[in-house]
């Protein structure tokens, strides 16, 4: 197997160091990307294990290069994988990986409308076999379903401002492009200001467009029935809300307004969350603000 991965795989080695505690078990790659974190894993595994992966992105299943016989992909949200377990005849796993953030084949594809740096249609959507776009979102939800998204997902402040500018906006025509979105709005301060602004408001809709919070939470709940006693289930988040989320699970039991576990299903390996090294950050500056924490199986 030949290293073939020219992406930048985030928390690489304290991410394997942490979900590898049986090296002849099965254990599940839920967001495979750009292959990087799969490829490392299957090196830390004997000749008997088992490595599943799935992703949602039709790009990334057409781009893997990894040839094992002990790997399978498949083209699913990590939502569907008790179904692809039961399909493979496999109970538990011994361990979960979970990368949260968009990809730089993502990020970086101008046709795709992840990004603001391009003028492209308003897509976000990580499933393209999904009809349900960034277009959908900003030319026909209510006033009030923007508050909310921009609320609950952007953490802004003045979601109100965002989404009446929107909605005076879209009356006189649709909103189709990412410059058609940015140029709605003016920010006054630093370029680091403006660059966070747009940051969050992408990174809101885009949350809304894929469902991602709700999937997540799903997941979690999941997760306490798939993974064996001591196996470690490892999660690697890029923003505050996915972070919240995932701390308020490992430490006290609770899927936020959701469900709470009589007894907890995971105990925590670290007391403090995994950060990137400041070497890291210097080679990928990507990796700023992923969280890593990581889960035992109790």
């Amino acid at each position: 197997m030949n290293l073939q991965y020219n992406h930048k795989p985030v928390l690489i080695k304290e991410s394997i160091e942490n979900l590898i505690t049986d090296q002849n078990g099965i254990y599940v790659d839920a967001t495979f990307g750009g292959g990087g974190h799969s490829y490392e894993i299957l090196k830390k595994l004997s000749k008997k294990a088992i490595l599943i992966a799935l992703d949602q992105d039709k790009e990334s299943i057409k781009r893997n290069f990894i040839k094992d016989k002990r790997f399978h992909l498949f083209h699913k949200n990590f939502v569907y994988l008790r179904d692809i377990l039961n399909q493979n005849h496999i109970d538990q796993v011994s361990g979960i990986f979970v990368d949260l953030g968009i990809s730089s084949l993502q990020i970086d594809n101008p046709t795709r409308g992840f990004s603001n740096r391009f003028n492209c249609i308003l897509d976000m959507r990580m499933n393209q076999e999904s009809s349900y776009s960034a277009q959908n979102v900003i030319n026909e939800c209510s006033k009030k379903e923007l508050f909310h998204i921009f609320y609950e997902y952007g953490e802004f402040k003045n979601p109100i401002r965002i989404a009446d500018k929107i909605l005076e906006q879209r009356s006189k025509k649709n909103i189709t492009t990412a410059l058609d979105l940015v140029h709605i709005f003016f920010i006054k301060g630093s370029f680091k200001k403006r660059k966070r602004f747009f940051a969050r408001l992408f990174q809101s809709i885009r949350i809304k467009v894929n469902n991602e919070i709700n999937i997540l939470k799903n997941f979690l709940l999941e997760s306490s029935k798939i993974i064996l006693p001591g196996g470690r289930f490892v999660v690697i988040s890029y923003h505050s809300i996915e972070d919240r989320i995932i701390k308020y699970f490992f430490k006290k039991g609770v899927i936020i307004n959701k469900i709470r576990f009589k007894n907890l299903p995971f105990i925590m390996i670290h007391k403090k969350v995994i950060k990137p090294s400041f070497k890291e950050i210097i080679n990928n500056p990507r990796s700023r603000s992923a969280r890593l924490r990581i889960g035992e199986k109790t």
